[in-house]
């Protein structure tokens, strides 16, 4: 059997199938949200409806038992269809990955696996039954790549109940207005292992601020989240102390996930030209006996191609503990998905011509979402260029996957 039969199992096959039933209508949502840079709120309801934002969460805990390779084909279908609310996606499913699948595969003790146990118990409760919804702001401006660091600050409160008074600043926070709590990596002070904790949206000290008029991927409500002495129950500490810094160097695919809305977005293009140049919806007669037009729709096929089959064989092989080349075809995978989209946008409007310039046009719109990817941290294409044009070099840095 070939790599994507093997990956493409029954089981994720029926999770992709569930939500491509919800694919149409987010579509026809998504010029009014790209126009008015608004949250696509009701295909987060209809998200919640089909039980899509528990995807990652066990069947015994109520959830549709999805793992890290059935969310990159569920986000690659949703990224066909809307590729802003894919990206927004992406933020609340990593953190039940995080804490789960990643989780399950580092090394805790008794302790800290009863810990761990216990906290996300309650944060897949909230998830499936309250329909909660998680978003994981991790950059904060302050240096070149977002695992280069944190400033964010998490105090302990002495008394009863514990927690933190949490202090910072994360930029690019999406789903600012719309989620229910903010998953941040913080420092505490004295402390240099990164925690993992959730400030409540409604938080006293916590403040959304800024203005959001990008030039594309326009819904995702990415402004910045302000904390100052956020207070933080215990509770939503949802890993030991420690477990994050493993999950970073050991499970380093964690921070590929946004490819995938990307990769969905690619198919979406390809499924727009390829209407035009048929002659379908409406959009005049075919074109596809030009040989120019030919020649482009080869390249977008050839693109495309080599995005998907290089991120099919990275999710053939993903885990725990990765070889050093493993890694570097992670990053190699994520260069290919963010330049390729861009690429295959631009050569889409030359294909369909100067209408397909003209808002609202799905084309003029996808050409602006696709050309944000490369700058989206962690792995930007600028941080994965960088660690490619040094791998296998100097090996006797022995450096860190991530």
């Amino acid at each position: 059997m070939g790599l994507a039969a093997d990956i493409v199992t029954p089981e994720r096959a029926a999770l992709v199938e569930r939500m491509a039933l919800l694919g149409p209508s987010f579509a026809e949502r998504s010029t009014s949200h790209d126009r008015d840079a608004t949250f696509p709120t009701q295909n987060w309801a209809d998200l919640r409806d089909a039980g899509l934002l528990g995807l990652c969460i066990p069947t015994s805990d109520g959830g549709l038992g999805g793992d890290f390779v059935g969310y990159a084909l569920v986000a690659e279908e949703l990224g066909r269809h809307c590729a802003t609310t894919a990206l927004t996606f992406n933020m609340h499913t990593a953190t039940t990955i995080l804490v789960g699948q990643i989780a399950d595969d580092l090394d805790l003790d008794a302790a800290e696996r009863s810990l761990l146990a216990e906290r996300r118990s309650e944060l897949r409760r909230g998830i499936v039954e309250d329909g909660s919804i998680h978003s994981q702001p991790f950059s904060e401006g302050a240096a070149a790549g977002a695992t280069a660091g944190y400033s964010t600050r998490a105090v302990p409160v002495d008394g009863a109940g514990g927690g933190y008074r949490v202090t910072g600043r994360k930029i690019f926070a999406s789903l600012s207005g719309a989620a229910h709590i903010h998953n941040v990596v913080c420092l505490v002070p004295g402390d240099d292992r990164i925690r993992f904790m959730g400030v409540p949206a409604d938080a006293e000290g916590a403040t959304i601020e800024g203005d959001w008029d990008p030039l594309g991927m326009r819904g995702t409500d990415s402004r910045n989240l302000v904390m100052d002495g956020a207070l933080v129950p215990a509770g939503n500490e949802w890993l030991p102390p420690g477990v994050f810094d493993q999950a970073a160097t050991r499970w380093p695919y964690f921070y590929m996930t946004l490819s995938f809305a990307y990769l969905g977005l690619m198919r979406g293009i390809l499924d727009a030209t390829g209407a035009y140049l048929r002659g379908e919806g409406g959009g005049g007669p075919a074109r596809r006996d030009h040989p120019i037009k030919q020649q482009g729709w080869a390249q977008m096929n050839l693109t495309y191609d080599r995005a998907q089959s290089l991120t099919y064989r990275v999710l053939g092989e993903c885990g725990v503990d990765p070889s050093a080349e493993q890694v570097r075809r992670a990053w190699s995978s994520v260069v290919t998905v963010m330049e390729g989209a861009p690429a295959m946008a631009s050569v889409a409007l030359q294909v369909c011509g100067g209408r397909s310039m003209l808002r609202p046009s799905y084309l003029e719109q996808a050409y602006r979402d696709a050309r944000c990817g490369a700058a989206m941290l962690p792995w930007s294409v600028e941080v994965c260029l960088d660690r490619l044009g040094r791998t296998g070099l100097y090996p006797e840095h022995d450096e860190a996957p991530v």
